[in-house]
């Protein structure tokens, strides 16, 4: 058995350990174990006796709960089990809340915070009153669009004929007692930043480094508005477009497949954390990033992303008014749906990652730029061959001996790995004069 997310050995007791039981009591629960070592051997207690009685009365003292403090023996030698279980109430140690994240113990600050309080009162931060919004603070058009593409979607006819807006609201959980929730305010409200000041998304154009900004916008407006204004923006001032004619009709193709993008912007405005900084998309010569604030559920892995996974809205009120006015999935198969649209595009699958308390989206213009080709794992010499081709057009067997200073059996596997892979084609001859282009 190894030390895991619900287990913590220690060699002896400390009072520090009561943030352990605290980061445990307020996620799933676990197990804090005393008298043993880094690799679960038992090491012994010399004052267990004493610990039986100070423990307990330690914890309920400074924490407010109860848990179970068993003495156990193995070999003759005396250690502490101490089994915390999960609490439904926020609990604190000195003032301070601790989680249990993985396998460390966070105390939580800020956006994290509000997050855990309101959770543990059975809350989702749109789901909270916005108390000085009003009726007047809502756009009337808005509703009006919504209402379209609730009928369109067929997931909500019956507002066709509706014309109360409180009728509208209600029935979309958007109100409690009259009062308008957060929820209200982002998706309909004339100016959602009057209340919500990180409610909008930054677009900046990089050069060649992070240093060099050379152009960025602020996309504005409610959460219906924000995809759709920012993929027009996308379009006519960021993206390129390749020009092909189908007889006489010309053929636009974008960089970048508009229904993937448009598909992470409308999960990252349904999954953001907005006590926190802006969804920021970043765009470079030959990549895309879209960078959204909040962490994934804990039991959400990134793997889980490129699979069909359960359905976790960090906003469950926006989600649902999102899913009846036709503009998501319900399903998790969101990021199914942007992994499936750039293989199409015929551009390489995009990088899911979690950074700096956020969710990030990498979208690659090209398979061959030197990032997507160390993510197929080429070595120094391939990625150094693939860079020479683009450089030059084709490249040989001769060619590749002479850029990397090896022998024409090590050229010839390394070759075969590019074609196999798919970066260069097969050529029509063979030994060193053989020539390989990009594919």
């Amino acid at each position: 058995m190894n030390e895991s997310q619900n287990i913590e050995w220690k060699q002896s007791w400390h009072d520090d350990y009561l943030k352990w039981i605290c980061g445990f009591a307020n996620a799933k629960g676990g197990t804090l174990v005393i008298g043993k070592d880094d690799n679960g051997s038992v090491v012994g207690l010399k004052n267990f006796q004493k610990l039986m009685e100070d423990i307990p009365n330690k914890i309920i003292n400074y924490l407010g709960i109860i848990c179970d403090v068993n003495l156990k023996k193995k070999s003759g030698i005396q250690y502490i089990e101490i089994i915390v279980y999960p609490y439904g109430v926020p609990i604190s140690y000195h003032g301070k809340y601790y989680f249990r994240s993985g396998s460390t113990t966070q105390v939580l600050q800020g956006a994290p915070l509000n997050e855990f309080l309101l959770s543990k009162a059975g809350k989702t931060w749109d789901d909270v009153i916005e108390p000085k919004a009003t009726l007047e603070d809502i756009d009337k058009k808005a509703i009006e669009v919504f209402k379209k593409n609730a009928i369109r979607s067929s997931r909500l006819p019956q507002v066709e004929n509706e014309k109360d807006t409180n009728q509208i609201f209600k029935n979309l959980r958007l109100l409690d007692d009259e009062n308008l929730k957060r929820a209200a305010v982002l998706l309909f409200g004339k100016d959602p930043r009057k209340f919500f000041i990180n409610a909008f998304i930054k677009i900046g154009r990089f050069g060649k480094s992070d240093d060099e900004l050379l152009s960025q916008e602020v996309v504005e407006g409610n959460a219906f508005e924000l995809a759709d204004q920012t993929l027009d923006i996308l379009d006519k001032k960021y993206f390129k477009k390749a020009i092909s004619y189908n007889s006489l009709h010309r053929i636009e193709t974008p960089e970048y497949p508009y229904d993937a993008i448009r598909e992470v912007l409308l999960n990252a405005i349904v999954h953001r954390q907005y006590s926190g900084a802006p969804i920021q998309i970043s765009i470079y010569d030959d990549k895309l990033m879209v960078w959204n604030y909040g962490a994934l559920p804990e039991s959400i892995t990134i793997d889980d992303l490129k699979h069909k996974h359960a359905s976790h809205p960090r906003n469950p009120i926006l989600a649902d008014v999102f899913f009846k006015g036709g503009l998501i999935e319900s399903w998790g198969r969101g990021t199914l749906k942007v992994i499936q649209e750039c293989k199409v595009a015929e551009l390489p699958e995009p990088e899911f990652k979690e950074m700096t308390g956020g969710l990030l989206v990498v979208f690659f213009k090209n398979r061959h730029s030197v990032e997507q080709l160390k993510i197929l794992r080429l070595n120094e010499r391939q990625i150094k061959a693939v860079e020479y081709t683009k450089t030059n057009g084709v490249i040989t067997n001769k060619d590749y001996q002479s850029l990397n200073s090896i022998g024409k059996t090590t050229a010839t596997i390394e070759l075969s790995k590019l074609v196999e892979l798919g970066i260069f084609n097969s050529p029509h001859s063979k030994g060193r004069g053989a020539k390989y282009t990009i594919k």
